[in-house]
């Protein structure tokens, strides 16, 4: 069966499925006063990660248009399956959702599903690589969706930042009550409850904060042999490795991907930001 998966570009992918044709990555924009690119293959971390630390104040991202996502759909396949970032952060779910419409307006029905990850970042990662296990496997189109949404339920983010500043001023941390003076070196663990960013715990220092990171991931997963461990990290790999073996020790799954965050993420994260996902 014919099939493609498209993800918004908050979600990163394994380097050997880069350029693989059932993938596609439909690019957000970002926004650093008069500095916007697209977040696409030509996205440059470091070139953007100077720019926020050099701006006073906020960057911005844009999601997808309709007919951006609708494009996409057209492709000569006979499932698509779209995978965003979460509703609670962004528009490009609902973005998604109306490029269907669009779409079915225009060419009429076709086997279109998307998916809120009610994540960001590996937790579209895994979504995406959990389609592509189900189509190989050759299960019909309606089970996949029915699995998938079931799958999404059950993936796990953490996530622990040096700079919280970008989700604040952009509101993303509605959820979160009340967080600490980052003057006193303290550290939050964070973490996502059905799209909605939490605060799951806290502590003195980035060391501690990771190492609590790495407990909540290896002691809140089932199954981890059946689970892939995904960490993707802003410009700070030796702290995801730090992570992955701490993880690993406690906890044995199936696989373990290390990425660099993309545009979208890279915005967010900031400088040093560790984001993992079970």
């Amino acid at each position: 069966m014919s099939y493609k998966i498209v993800m918004d570009s908050c979600g990163e992918l394994p380097a050997r499925l880069l350029g693989d044709e059932r993938f596609e990555s439909v690019p957000l924009g970002l926004e650093v006063g008069e500095y916007r690119v697209a977040d696409d293959e030509n996205f440059n971390q470091k070139e953007f990660l100077k720019k926020v630390a050099d701006y006073p104040k906020c960057p911005k991202s844009s999601c997808p248009s309709p007919e951006r996502f609708m494009e996409s759909y057209s492709a000569p396949v006979e499932h698509v399956y779209v995978v965003t970032l979460s509703s609670h952060l962004s528009g490009s779910y609902n973005s998604a959702q109306l490029g269907k419409k669009l779409y079915e307006e225009k060419y009429g029905k076709k086997e279109i599903h998307v998916v809120d990850s009610e994540s960001a970042s590996g937790g579209e990662t895994q979504i995406a690589l959990k389609l592509m296990e189900l189509e190989e496997a050759g299960l019909p189109f309606e089970e996949i969706v029915k699995q998938i949404e079931q799958f999404r339920d059950s993936v796990h983010t953490y996530f622990v930042l040096d700079n919280l500043e970008t989700l604040r001023k952009n509101g993303r941390l509605s959820g979160v009550k009340a967080l600490v003076a980052s003057t006193l070196n303290i550290k939050p663990v964070m973490g996502s409850h059905k799209g909605e960013i939490i605060q799951r715990s806290q502590t003195i220092g980035i060391k501690k904060a990771l190492g609590k990171l790495a407990e909540l991931a290896a002691g809140e997963v089932t199954n981890p042999h059946e689970r892939r461990l995904i960490i993707t990290h802003c410009n700070a790999p030796e702290r995801a490795e730090q992570v992955r073996d701490m993880v690993m020790e406690a906890a044995q799954f199936k696989e373990c991907i290390i990425m660099d965050t993309r545009g979208i993420s890279s915005m967010y994260a900031n400088d040093g930001g560790i984001i993992v996902t079970t």
